[in-house]
C-alpha cells in the first residue's frame, strides 16, 4: 500500500511520539525496581513497567488501514468472492495481541495481589518495608 499524505505523516509521527514515551517507560520503571530500597515503590515501578509491556503489546497490534480509522470488520456471511475475503483480512485488527494482553492483564492481577500479601507479610515481621534495613544497613 502506498503512503496516503497530509494526515498520515503526524499519525506517524504521533505513533512514534507514543512508543518512544512507551520506552522512556520502561526505562524509568526498571530503574525504580532496581534501585528503589522499599519494596511498595518496587511493587509500584512493577505495576508501571507491566501496564508499560501491555501498552506497548497494544499499540504493536494497532493497524492504520485508511485516513478513516477501522470500523468493526464483520464476515456476516460467507465470502462469495475471494476479494471480500481478502478485503476483510486487510481490514480486520489482528486478536493475538488483544488477547495476549488479556491474559497478561489477569495473571498480574494474581501475581500482584501474591506480592501484596508478601510484602504485607514482610511489613508485620520487620515492621518496615525497607530492603537495606533488614540486610543490617542503614535507612540514609
Amino acid at each position: 500500500m502506498g503512503r496516503v499524505s497530509g494526515m498520515s505523516d503526524l499519525v506517524i509521527t504521533l505513533y512514534t511520539i507514543v512508543v518512544l514515551s512507551l520506552v522512556v517507560n520502561i526505562g524509568i520503571s526498571l530503574y525504580g525496581v532496581f534501585t528503589r530500597p522499599s519494596l511498595v515503590k518496587k511493587f509500584i515501578c512493577l505495576t508501571i513497567f507491566s501496564d508499560t509491556l501491555n501498552s506497548f503489546a497494544i499499540a504493536i497490534g494497532f493497524r492504520r488501514v485508511s485516513d478513516t480509522y477501522p470500523s468493526i470488520a464483520v464476515l456476516s456471511s460467507v465470502p462469495e468472492e475471494l476479494s471480500e475475503l481478502a478485503t476483510f483480512a486487510e481490514t480486520a485488527v489482528d486478536p493475538v495481541p488483544q488477547a495476549l494482553v488479556l491474559t497478561a492483564i489477569v495473571i498480574g492481577l494474581a501475581v500482584y495481589m501474591f506480592l501484596v500479601g508478601l510484602i504485607v507479610m514482610y511489613y508485620r515481621h520487620y515492621k518496615t518495608t525497607h530492603v537495606r534495613v533488614v540486610e543490617g544497613g542503614s535507612v540514609g
